[in-house]
């Protein structure tokens, strides 16, 4: 495994880090809400239609008993002689009555049926929610802290690594010192060789006569 990190850029790093306390913040607040809302449903189902439909099951009796005494009372007060009365309305009423019952008692029944299955599956819900909070709560400031150390070992390499300015600003370095101190022996060893030479070595030579020249 290579021990050499190849970094393009360190503000990538302070991006990731705050794209992470971001994510970390928004998702908690997303947890949160996830949290009320299936509680208010769950509160809805448990708690509101099952106090409205139990409320409902009595006024639905009520009406039905109401129903069965107008009808009694209809067949046997307007009964006239041998005549049975019809009591048509009296009749319609209680059959409304008993279907707005027979409603009230489906509706009462889902809500007892379901409600066990409701707060269970809350229940799971709210332990994955605890886990993945978890998760946001310990892991992205871990992750982050990480990051920061990595920011700051990055930095700390780049001031200690980074190209130092020679001493002359010319970017040659040592070469130049060197170059100055051959250019300088160069005029003490001529003058050396000069000064050993015999004093006509370093008279130019007379030029020859002209063979014709001769008398």
């Amino acid at each position: 495994m290579s021990t050499q990190a190849d970094v393009k850029s360190i503000d990538t790093l302070a991006y990731v880090k705050a794209a992470l306390a971001s994510y970390a913040h928004e998702t908690g607040q997303a947890i949160a809400e996830v949290e009320l809302e299936g509680r208010r449903a769950v509160d809805y189902i448990t708690v509101d239609r099952a106090a409205y439909w139990k409320a409902e099951l009595r006024r639905c009796n009520d009406l039905v008993n109401q129903a069965i005494k107008d009808l009694e009372h209809c067949r046997a007060f307007k009964k006239v002689g041998d005549n049975q009365p019809s009591c048509i309305e009296e009749k319609k009423n209680l059959e409304k009555a008993r279907k707005k019952l027979a409603t009230a008692e489906q509706k009462a029944e889902a809500v007892r049926r379901w409600t066990p299955v409701v707060l269970q599956q809350f229940r799971e819900t709210c332990v994955r929610l605890v886990h993945f909070r978890e998760v946001v709560d310990v892991d992205c400031p871990k992750a982050m802290a990480r990051i920061e150390r990595m920011l700051k070992s990055l930095d700390s390499y780049r001031e200690v690594s980074g190209p130092r300015p020679s001493a002359t600003g010319d970017g040659s370095g040592s070469a130049g010192p060197v170059t100055r101190q051959v250019d300088e022996a160069a005029p003490a060893v001529s003058a050396a060789a000069t000064a050993g030479a015999p004093a006509d070595a370093a008279r130019p030579p007379e030029p020859a006569p002209p063979a014709g020249g001769a008398s």
